[in-house]
């Protein structure tokens, strides 16, 4: 379907070329993303038109600076967000742990049940003499880590495998984990040797991040306003923004 805005046309050439910008889930969404994008152009383009702005070179930077001029965000505005958001600023949890992993391919269903066994023997035998599992680290393991025991230095989230990350974090300092536990690699015996508990960054670290980013969220929030605002002026066929706009810079 064509699109026109203020009778200049956005034909179908033009939508498939902009799709490849707009990765999405389903063909549909990627080409209602690109349809936006080039109204949004245009729209600006036209605007642009009308102040004598040449689109080209730091042309869309200036127009978009006399549309869009939202107030700065001072101290206050961050020191309110930082305190309705304590979660949001505190250093991670950090972990120390080290594991002895049983190598094998989620697809090969014989070596995955010989990696459990294997694995499974070598929680048993820690379990009866703990001093052990460096000893066994270096001589089972299929983890580089084997050369230091097994050691897996600090982890925090995101560091290692989702899989592994789950059973490491419910564990206790000093816990041996009594089952093997699996991921896409193969089976992992894990002990969690220490646990530093995050803490509570002090306001002053902060504020320059939060003053940032409450200064972005302004410009966003502002530039879908002015760009709805633009929209509202103007006759726009074949196309029908959703709730929110993004950016066309």
């Amino acid at each position: 379907m064509t699109i026109r805005v203020n009778g200049r046309v956005i034909d179908e050439a033009a939508i498939a070329a902009e799709l490849q910008y707009h990765p999405a889930a389903s063909l549909e969404e990627a080409r209602r993303l690109a349809s936006e994008a080039l109204v949004l152009r245009e729209l600006l383009a036209q605007r642009a038109e009308r102040e004598g702005i040449a689109i080209e070179s730091d042309g869309l930077e200036r127009l978009l600076k006399t549309l869009i001029d939202p107030a700065a965000p001072d101290a206050g505005a961050a020191r309110a967000y930082y305190d309705a958001n304590p979660e949001k600023f505190r250093s991670p949890d950090l972990l120390e742990a080290r594991h002895i992993l049983c190598a094998a391919p989620e697809e090969d269903v014989e070596a995955r049940a010989e990696a459990h066994e294997k694995a499974a023997r070598l929680v048993a035998e820690i379990q009866s003499d703990r001093s052990r599992f460096g000893a066994l680290a270096r001589h089972h393991s299929d983890c580089p880590s084997q050369s230091s025991d097994g050691h897996l230095g600090q982890i925090q989230r995101g560091s290692t495998v989702p899989e592994l990350e789950t059973y490491l974090f419910s564990l206790e300092e000093g816990e041996l984990c009594p089952s093997p536990v699996p991921s896409r690699y193969g089976w992992h015996v894990i002990e969690l040797l220490a646990r530093e508990p995050g803490r509570q960054l002090p306001f002053d670290y902060v504020q320059p991040k939060i003053v940032e980013f409450l200064a972005a969220r302004a410009w966003q929030q502002a530039f879908r306003a002015t760009m709805l605002a633009l929209a509202r002026e103007a006759e726009i066929e074949g196309f029908e923004f959703a709730a929110g706009v993004r950016s066309a810079a």
